[in-house]
């Protein structure tokens, strides 16, 4: 595996790595390289001090260039990778399109008027990484396909919730509109991070449907496949203790560090591996 996509998974020190670094190594391999094309991808829109035309250039010719690595052979060596890792696997090739999609509505809305729009926006940019990845683990029930839509919903909007602060400081409030006029909070007070009883109510809210989404993905994962997704259940079970943290943080994102520590995931992935090595 070249050392570029391995630092990029490990470099981020995101939960992925963590959660799928116990994968056996051809796996392993395939799971690092398509998280450096997300990451990749999400860095394209996330760079700062360029304008959004830029930005939209750069996420063209990042598309052509994926398409070239599926058909034939591009000019950059990550997406020849992940070409030869959608042939190995047989990866479906439109949740990497659908990814890019999701992107764009990054440059296009700063703004969600419903939840609906909010849940394509996630089901963009995260559901369509647990197609990906499912591919990779191996299943036997198409239900899989759920579990990943679902999960990708709730780890999405966890992360919209921990990162409530962040994103308004960048401009944009991913929180919809119809959810702030529900409980009687507006955008400039989440703009000025004022902590209130109406902030609570809608973070309250908010977290709810997470686990809703977190409950519904658990039901639909099949027994015969629980083991082969261990990678995806411990990111489930990372992310959900985000989820615990807001609550016990009484939902003051704006004033408290909310994150899972290193040793935190590191445990809960070798964890759920030992669970499933075991029983299965």
């Amino acid at each position: 595996m070249s050392d570029s996509v391995k630092e990029i998974a490990k470099g981020s020190n995101s939960s992925f790595y963590y959660a799928f670094n116990l994968l056996p190594v051809e796996k392993r391999d395939a799971m690092n390289t398509v998280y450096a094309f997300c990451r990749k991808t999400d860095d394209i829109v996330d760079t700062e001090n360029e304008s959004d035309e830029i930005k939209y250039e750069k996420l063209h010719k990042w598309r052509v260039e994926l398409e070239k690595s599926i058909h034939g052979h591009s000019d950059y060596q990550l997406l020849n990778k992940l070409g030869k890792t959608i042939t190995q696997f047989n990866i479906p090739t439109e949740p990497f399109f659908e990814l890019l999609k999701g992107m764009e509505m990054d440059l296009q809305k700063k703004r969600y008027v419903t939840f609906e729009d909010l849940q394509l926006y996630c089901y963009r940019v995260a559901s369509t990484v647990g197609l990906m990845c499912i591919e990779i683990f191996g299943y036997k029930h198409k239900s899989a396909k759920d579990f990943a839509v679902d999960l990708g919903i709730a780890l999405q909007l966890t992360n919209i919730l921990r990162d409530v602060k962040k994103d308004s400081l960048n401009g944009r409030i991913y929180l919809p509109q119809e959810d702030l006029q529900k409980f009687n909070y507006s955008e400039g007070q989440l703009i000025n991070q004022t902590y209130n009883g109406n902030f609570q109510s809608l973070m309250q809210y908010e977290v709810n449907r997470a686990e809703m989404f977190f409950d519904r993905a658990t039901k639909a994962l099949n027994l015969d496949d629980k083991y082969s997704m261990f990678a995806a259940r411990a990111m489930q079970h990372i992310y959900h203790k985000i989820l615990e943290k807001i609550i016990n943080a009484n939902y003051d994102v704006y004033h408290k560090n909310i994150q899972v520590s290193k040793v935190e995931k590191v445990g809960i992935a070798v964890g759920v591996w030992a669970k499933y090595s075991l029983v299965y």
